[in-house]
């Protein structure tokens, strides 16, 4: 017996008992999100249903569209991102781009593009952040609909309209559209773009089936003039504002919902680290969030919603912490010499949550009809690392709001990697 086995031997008992506790939420809530499967083949049943009658949609009544562009430091970017817009088969629309104070020739490269299209505008302010940026891009637009995008989207020619066939009718609040990685050139990000597809497309299909999408994604998202006036503009004191906003849409009785068929390509971090800070800052974007909106988590007067709040509270700022207690407690029973099931039962959990994870990715990838993404198969094993990863990020962010650190945008430093076809502009359009 070694001196640690002798020495902590006797808390075995205690060790046991507490992985119990601990795994046992950890299964149910797993088995509880395997739901997003059904509800995410209804959401298609019900899709296709309204595309054979042909529903009337906002597209029918051709509003236009502001698409505001917030960017800070994007020279690498911009031009890509606006070439693909002015791409675009929708024509009623116009475009703010919006330079939050740039160090770099963002600014420059802006007032390029706008001199050759009378359809772009460009402000500019002191830096400021997202918010406050995206909130002047607002107070200067005059479309219908004000649709975001980050300054790395790359617009496919369909993408505005299909928005726009989003809004079904006057309850729909707000529409996200389908963000997926752009520079394919890493491990990471295909990693990122394989599980894309159950974490974005799988999961928001079902949360719209069930009336609690709770996040308009920053990348691509849409709301009609009317409702955020009601509901009033960005925060400018949150890292999280597009989620922010979300609720407040949901709050005021609007529908979210997902369009699985706009697609926007964007970056994802290709590097650990700036995976990481990505990941801290969403995390702390959700507990600011929560803080701002207590009252709603778990508050049946806000209907479903209000009570997937609650589950999404403990998924996604309870589980992660547990998650790695458990891990921390089987490593202390393994160090002891103690395997609660045994080698074989360890690796038929290993290799069954590996097939549950590909079935899962087929069945997304077919809903997107993304089948080439199956090249990246080969990344599978890096999932539960992954895991483990946004787990971890979720208990930084926890320390960093409770010793109220600082929150820095710590936006991405983009590379310019571009893995999809961009076609080429059209030609200039003048006034």
């Amino acid at each position: 017996m070694s001196w640690f086995e002798s020495s902590f031997g006797p808390a075995l008992p205690g060790a046991q008992l507490l992985l119990l506790v601990l795994g046992l939420p950890i299964l149910f809530f797993g088995l509880v999100k395997l739901l997003v499967l059904p509800l995410s083949v209804w959401f298609e049943i019900r899709a296709a249903r309204r595309r054979r009658r042909e529903a009337p949609t906002l597209h029918d009544e051709w509003p236009s569209v502001s698409i505001i562009v917030p960017a800070y430091n994007e020279a690498t970017v911009i031009e890509n991102c606006v070439r693909s817009i002015q791409l675009t088969r929708y024509d009623r629309y116009e475009v703010i781009l919006v330079d939050d104070g740039s160090t770099d020739n963002t600014a420059e490269l802006m007032a390029g593009l706008a001199a050759g299209d009378y359809r772009i505008r460009v402000l500019t302010q002191a830096n400021a952040g997202k918010g406050a940026a995206l909130n002047l891009g607002i107070r200067n637009a005059s479309g219908d609909v004000l649709m975001f995008v980050d300054a790395d989207g790359i617009f496919s020619r369909y993408t505005v309209e299909k928005m726009l066939q989003g809004f079904e009718d006057g309850r729909t609040g707000a529409v996200c559209g389908d963000d997926r990685p752009v520079n394919l050139n890493r491990a990471q990000t295909r990693m990122l773009a394989f599980i894309s597809h159950i974490g974005t497309g799988m999961v928001r299909r079902a949360l719209t089936v069930i009336g609690c999408l709770p996040i308009v994604s920053g990348n691509i998202g849409a709301f009609p003039r009317r409702v955020v006036e009601e509901i009033g503009p960005f925060r400018e004191d949150t890292v999280g504002e597009d989620l922010e906003l979300t609720w407040r849409v949901h709050k005021a009785g609007y529908r979210v919902v997902f369009t699985p068929r706009a697609l926007v390509y964007a970056e994802s971090p290709s590097t650990i680290g700036a995976l990481w800070r990505q990941r801290v800052r969403w995390a702390r974007g959700l507990l600011q969030t929560m803080a701002l909106h207590k009252g709603m988590i778990g508050n049946l007067r806000h209907g479903r919603f209000g009570a997937y709040l609650l589950f999404n509270a403990i998924t996604m700022v309870v589980l992660p912490v547990v998650q790695i207690l458990v891990l921390l407690d089987l490593t202390f029973l393994l160090a002891l010499g103690y395997s609660p099931l045994g080698g074989d039962a360890w690796a038929f959990l290993g290799w069954l949550g590996l097939i549950v994870t590909l079935v899962l990715s087929v069945c997304a990838l077919g809903m997107n009809r993304a089948w080439k993404d199956l090249r990246h198969f080969w990344v599978l094993p890096l999932i539960p690392l992954y895991s483990v990863f946004t787990s971890l990020t979720m208990v930084a962010a926890l320390s960093q709001e409770l010793r109220r650190k600082e929150a820095r945008w710590n936006k991405l430093t983009r590379t310019g990697i571009v893995s999809v076809n961009v076609p080429a502009p059209r030609a200039k359009v003048r006034a």
